[in-house]
């Protein structure tokens, strides 16, 4: 798939954001944490926004008539619960007619360690022929991701899917090439890293996002 985009490649206010919360001395405050995950996906909502389909249709001022262009694509907007909340109400202050989808996955540990991705719920609208933005702030291994979509795919065939994440591993990267089609299909990441432990965490990483959104859960 080479339909991939790493927003923090370019010198800018996003790389910022990102610093922050990978930050452990700005993550003690949670509040700022769920603050910058917002501020970044408004900087991924803008990014996509320039791939979507617009019109030029007339707005009419106190003093006559302007032709702008407006955007005709009204996408979906889906999570992975919970760490993606703030994530997705980023796109959300963008793309603010959008319908709106919400799956739970999780990874359920074995005695020695191992875990399988296993999705529990999954509210959803149709998104036949729609554009679906699927986000999700870490991507380790990648098996979430997908899961997810598959799951999507029961209320229909999108036209095209844009995949966030805020930090991506490489392995995670390349596990969404080998199982997700490069024609309807495009990444968004904010920066890549090499390393992923042999629990699946993500180095350097950040953490685990959803514990410094949220606060930490009672572990399986």
């Amino acid at each position: 798939m080479n339909n991939i985009h790493i927003i923090g490649e370019s010198n800018t206010i996003f790389n910022e954001f990102i610093a922050e919360i990978r930050s452990a001395d700005v993550q003690v405050d949670s509040m700022r944490f769920r603050r910058n995950l917002e501020r970044i996906g408004e900087i991924f909502a803008y990014e996509i926004s320039k791939t979507l389909k617009y019109e030029q249709r007339e707005v009419v001022t106190p003093l006559g008539i302007a032709m702008m262009p407006r955007m005709v694509t009204k996408p979906v907007l889906a999570t992975i619960l919970r760490a993606g909340l703030p994530l997705h109400q980023g796109l959300l202050n963008y793309f603010d007619q959008a319908d709106n989808a919400f799956i739970s996955a999780f990874r359920k540990y074995e005695k020695d360690g191992t875990f399988e991705i296993q999705v529990d719920y999954m509210s959803a609208p149709e998104i036949e022929d729609k554009t679906l933005i699927l986000v999700d702030p870490m991507l380790a291994t990648g098996q979430s991701m997908v899961l997810a979509y598959e799951e999507l795919l029961n209320n229909g065939a999108p036209e095209h899917t844009h995949i966030v994440s805020v930090i991506a591993s490489r392995q995670g990267v390349e596990y969404l090439q080998r199982h997700l089609s490069p024609s309807n299909c495009s990444i968004w990441i904010g920066a890549m890293d090499e390393e992923l432990t042999a629990h699946s965490y993500i180095v350097p990483g950040l953490g685990d996002a959803g514990d410094l959104a949220y606060g930490k859960k009672i572990s399986d």
